[in-house]
């Protein structure tokens, strides 16, 4: 069924009333983070803010748990964070969920994955596991991208003979994820989620896992609403997170799917857009 917009206001538009946010939640790459990467200028200041009024500001990334927790270690207690694509939601080292992968998938995941590198795809696998990541490739740039996004990683001989329980099989292809790995995992959708996450990453996930179903299990738990939550992402794999929130914000540069299925537009990730938003409506 085709997603229904409510109005859409430009970025500097006020709201009609006092706006009761309990919840805030931002992707990381493409949105929180600038392009090179770095966290936005007051980041901290402002998340001392948010605390002070209660208001509970959780990462959703892609990224696994272990590299989120280093990146918000000074300010980590009490914060959740929705990892790996939603697979896995951990609160002050406690797991709240997760959506294991049946281990056949990942072998057939995984093989196809040799196929392609067979073929001469420039493609290499992670295989997500709870307590590490684990590759078969070994060469420098690829263990570089790794190392951006899963802090905790280890080469392995074969990653299909882990003993770690498996949320997520994510892809880095040094061409288009979209055009070129995404395509040939196609068998896997009818099963499974096959998501862009960026536009050399793509995921292979349960069909019951993504970032929004992670965020509507977190806003039951805490008895918060979709009116009190306030969201914002960049890119496909935001898409179900953006529809668990009123006030859902595509960044001002993000894919054009997820502008046309946000509520509102907030200035890009390179324009501190989450934290200048954020500190508008909630007056900080």
């Amino acid at each position: 069924m085709p997603y229904s917009h409510a109005p859409r206001p430009s970025a500097s538009a006020s709201p009609a009333g006092p706006v009761d946010i309990r919840l805030v939640v931002t992707d990381m790459d493409g949105t929180l983070l600038d392009d090179d990467k770095k966290v936005p200028e007051g980041l901290w200041e402002t998340l001392a803010l948010l605390r002070e009024r209660g208001v509970l500001f959780t990462p959703a990334s892609g990224r696994q748990y272990a590299t989120l927790a280093a990146e918000f270690a000074e300010v980590a207690d009490g914060m959740v964070f929705i990892a790996e694509n939603g697979t896995y939601v951990v609160r002050d080292g406690e797991e709240l969920s997760s959506d294991p992968l049946a281990p056949g998938v990942v072998a057939r995941v995984t093989e196809a994955v040799r196929r392609l590198t067979s073929d001469g795809v420039d493609v290499g696998a992670v295989v997500c596991g709870k307590r590490s990541a684990y590759v078969e490739r070994a060469d420098e740039a690829f263990l570089a991208e790794v190392g951006r996004y899963y802090v905790r990683h280890r080469v392995v001989e074969d990653v299909t003979a882990v003993d770690d329980d498996i949320i997520k099989v994510a892809l880095f292809d040094f061409g288009s994820a979209e055009k070129t790995t995404a395509p040939a995992l196609a068998p896997f959708a009818r099963t499974h989620q096959v998501v862009v996450s960026g536009e050399h990453w793509v995921d292979v996930m349960n069909r019951t896992a993504n970032k929004g179903a992670a965020l509507r299990a977190l806003q039951r738990e805490l008895g918060i609403t979709p009116a009190q939550t306030m969201v914002f992402g960049d890119y496909l794999n935001d898409l179900e997170m953006l529809d668990a929130a009123d006030w859902s914000f595509a960044m001002a540069n993000a894919h054009p799917e997820v502008v046309r299925r946000a509520r509102h537009l907030a200035p890009s990730n390179n324009d501190n857009g989450v934290l200048r938003t954020v500190t508008r409506l909630l007056d900080l």
